[in-house]
């Protein structure tokens, strides 16, 4: 795999785009005539919030061809997984599902089964597709979702299997139809790809290039979801630090753009890079009132070795001085992260570096996985000594580290009242919502308080959840 010129980057035009509704209305035109009563999809979407975001859009275009959303794999006409690449058991659980619809696809020989998303740009998962899953109609890669409608109406023509996988840096493709899944949480894509090139990483190859949409595009999106009653709106790039770079428009100046549109709703992001992380970043947060107190900033591992094998770019030294400063000028800041265990050639001592930044870090929560070899990565070719039941006790040596400074972190916030977006009823019948700091909390309250703010006062900490009233 190689590091591919930014240069390639392009905007998908809108000569394009209109292309694409035409061939949509051709697919809607082609479906009354096959289905009646109308047709069903189902889409199923694995991975990070990027690919809900995709799966949004997916949905968006299937409704524009004439297809109702369903969740009953078995009465759909049309199944579409939207799948993800960064982990082994990702693949495995995806392999498993697809093979599970060929009884399905005998019993309906006209059901059309496609697979896109991250894991449908690497070679070795589009080769095993084609020779193991005869029955998969369409396979298409991160580069060319905008094209869906061109794809559907070749297949429904011809009968012919698609396939279209590009190796190219990717691109940006404004103005899609869009079914959001929440009518008061919206995920707003800011940019797409990483230059990053973290050596564990298959982003980069499966994503492309770091590019960022026009920041009056994002502006106006973000204006409209507020328009539409739009409660929690979060900014989604694989390194929304890089917004802009190569220009005067950075990152912290969109946070400031958007929060300065009328309306009550709050501002949240995903992902941020430690290396790329300013002072300017955390002020903007600090001063901007819509801006949700919560800062999601991997780092992956808390020894300087380590992290330099990652290619990571920056120290722990640097991370920790980033985390002092982020609570100077926000003491309620709530912090989660992502460690990886068990790297190739970390050694126990090393690890233990780990342990003890998390004991420093205060983090609410965090997302933590055993090291996943990813082929073509430039880790999946470092040896590896160490074994998987070894990672395994170093994995539940750091959950109980994190545990007992999450138990202190979220102990400290009984009696205290916080502003909570209600999303919905758990399986105990009571209010589950969040906090700005995202740290879930539940409450006795009527349905009718779904999609809007409460103040929440709390009565008793869980480690990972609260409990508490409704004032």
């Amino acid at each position: 795999m190689s590091q591919l010129s930014e240069n390639r980057i392009k905007t998908v035009s809108p000569q394009e785009i209109e292309k694409q509704r035409e061939y949509a209305e051709l697919v809607a035109e082609m479906l009354m005539s096959e289905y009646p009563e109308g047709a069903k999809a189902f889409v199923h979407t694995y991975g990070c919030q990027g690919n809900v975001a995709d799966g949004e859009r997916i949905e968006g275009m299937l409704v524009s061809m004439g297809y109702s959303l369903t969740g009953d794999v078995n009465s759909a006409d049309l199944i579409l997984f939207n799948t993800c690449a960064i982990r082994e058991h990702a693949e495995d659980r995806l392999y498993g599902n697809v093979g599970a619809l060929k009884v399905l696809k005998k019993a309906k020989p006209n059901l059309r089964i496609l697979l896109c998303g991250c894991m449908m740009q690497q070679k070795h998962a589009v080769e095993k597709i084609k020779k193991s899953y005869p029955f998969v109609n369409i396979v298409f890669g991160t580069h060319v979702l905008h094209k869906l409608p061109e794809m559907l109406y070749r297949n429904l023509c011809t009968g012919k299997r698609v396939f279209e996988i590009t190796d190219e840096p990717g691109v940006i493709a404004e103005n899609l139809p869009v079914h959001r899944d929440s009518s008061f949480k919206a995920w707003l894509p800011i940019m797409y790809g990483c230059n990053n090139f973290c050596s564990y990483c298959v982003v980069p190859y499966v994503r492309g290039r770091e590019r960022s949409r026009d920041p009056q595009a994002v502006i106006e999106e973000a204006r409209c979801l507020v328009k539409q009653g739009y409660k929690d709106i979060t900014l989604l790039g694989q390194n929304v630090n890089s917004y802009g770079k190569g220009t005067d428009y950075n990152f912290a100046r969109l946070l400031r753009e958007i929060n300065g549109i009328e309306g009550d709703f709050v501002i949240r992001f995903m992902t941020s890079h430690p290396k790329d992380c300013t002072t300017e970043l955390l002020d903007t947060m600090a001063q901007c009132e819509k801006v949700a107190k919560h800062l999601h900033l991997p780092f992956q591992s808390g020894n300087n070795r380590v992290l330099k094998e990652m290619n990571r770019g920056y120290t722990r030294e640097k991370y920790l001085e980033l985390l002092d400063y982020a609570y100077k000028v926000m003491p309620d800041l709530s912090v989660t992260a992502d460690v990886i265990v068990g790297f190739p050639g970390e050694t126990y001592d090393e690890f233990l570096d780990t342990v003890s930044l998390v004991e420093k870090a205060g983090f609410t929560s965090m997302y933590t996985f055993i090291f996943s070899s990813r082929p073509g990565t430039k880790a999946a070719q470092m040896p590896d000594p160490v074994s998987r039941e070894e990672k395994g006790r170093w994995f539940n040596e750091l959950l109980q580290a994190q545990e007992k400074a999450a138990d202190i972190r979220t102990s400290s916030m009984v009696g205290r009242t916080f502003r909570v977006l209600c999303e919905g009823i758990n399986k105990n019948g009571l209010i589950e919502g969040r906090t700005q700091g995202n740290v879930i909390i539940e409450f006795p309250g009527s349905t009718g308080l779904i999609g809007t703010f409460a103040n929440v006062k709390v009565t008793e900490s869980l480690i990972w959840i609260l409990k508490g009233e409704l004032l």
